[in-house]
């Protein structure tokens, strides 16, 4: 979780909430994906693209 809240405009409760996508969806195929989460928007992917790396 720290390295998830460690992003622009994610907190713990952004970070539980793409923590429990994760666990029920699965990993995540692309970065662009992680706006299926509930409270990621475009500007909170767009602030973090460069810093998130998906495997």
């Amino acid at each position: 979780m720290d390295e998830l809240t460690a992003l622009k405009g994610i907190g713990e409760k952004k970070a539980q909430s793409i923590i429990d996508y994760r666990e029920k969806q699965g990993k995540f195929s692309s970065v662009d994906q992680l706006a299926d989460v509930s409270g990621i928007g475009p500007a909170t992917l767009e602030a973090n693209r460069d810093m998130i790396i998906v495997k």
